[in-house]
């Protein structure tokens, strides 16, 4: 499953408007993303980044970005790293979100994912996903770790 995403993406991206067109396969595949409406700007093994728009609809009280708006388009970017990275005899689930909010989300976000290759290379086991946004000012404003446990797939009978 995880290579057919990656495949995807590198089909549909070379396509006119076929980043647009990929982020709306994705959230389809995964309709929560939808909420945040992730554009997908570059996936290879080990890193991916999208961007979030600052839209009224996923504010919050103050009028920002709300947090959990924020970790939506990171799970979202640590997904397409997942999908792009994780062997093909391997299958990957989160065990967590661990971030640090670090200032206001007052504008669109870049929401960066990456990992190190030698984790992947260690598995069956954890990898530890980095992530972080980023304000289009440069500034970082949540960052953290997405573990994901990352097993054999299981053999078909």
């Amino acid at each position: 499953m995880a290579q057919q995403t990656f495949d995807l993406y590198q089909r549909v991206a070379k396509l006119p408007a076929g980043k647009r067109i990929f982020s709306l396969l994705y959230s389809v595949k995964a309709p929560y993303f939808a909420t945040v409406r992730p554009l997908v700007r570059e996936v290879r093994p080990n890193y991916a980044e999208l961007s979030i728009r600052n839209r009224k609809r996923v504010h919050n009280h103050i009028g920002t970005l709300h947090a959990i708006a924020v970790c939506n388009g990171l799970e979202a970017a640590m997904g397409l790293v997942a999908e792009a990275t994780c062997p093909a005899d391997k299958r990957w689930l989160p065990r967590g979100l661990q971030v640090s909010y670090l200032a206001k989300s007052t504008t669109d976000l870049l929401c960066i994912a990456e990992t190190d290759p030698a984790q992947w290379a260690a598995t069956p086991g954890d990898v530890d996903i980095k992530v972080k946004a980023v304000r289009t000012d440069g500034v970082v404003v949540v960052e953290g770790v997405i573990p994901v446990y990352v097993t054999e797939k299981p053999k078909k009978a």
